[in-house]
């Protein structure tokens, strides 16, 4: 299998908050550049060997890109570079230090399950968007 050519964003595919937020990035996009694949699969195994720091569990949302791999808050707002206005504003806090914005992360990695639920099964993309999410 081929590295992806553009952005990729690996998330849990069993969270139903993390599918919840890769359909508001669908809805929220400027460029459709970034491509989605969950961290259970193929591509994410494949981005491992390039990007050891990717992590096997799946607490974390990662936004590889440019040659990096970037974990839980930075991925955000890295990702946050291809939205509309005004989300894509949050690319300017990248500054900030990742142990502090990871605070409110962890928390929220911690009770995804119990709050937005754990899905058995991935949902099948809307057609217009299958070509984006990778195995």
């Amino acid at each position: 299998m081929a590295e992806p050519a553009g952005p990729v964003v690996l998330y849990d595919g069993t969270c139903g908050l993390c599918h919840r937020s890769v359909q508001w990035i669908l809805r929220h996009e400027r460029d459709h550049e970034l491509q989605f694949a969950p961290l259970q699969g193929e591509t994410a195994e494949q981005l491992r060997t390039e990007h050891p720091e990717i992590p096997r569990t799946l607490e974390s949302i990662v936004l590889v890109e440019d040659g990096q791999a970037r974990l839980r808050s930075k991925a955000f707002l890295h990702a946050s570079r291809h939205l509309r206005a005004p989300w894509r504003w949050g690319y300017a806090m990248r500054w900030l230090p990742a142990f502090l914005l990871d605070l409110g992360y962890r928390f929220i990695a911690r009770i995804r399950y119990r709050v937005w639920g754990r899905a058995d099964a991935c949902d099948l993309p809307a057609p217009e968007h299958r070509a984006r999410f990778l195995p």
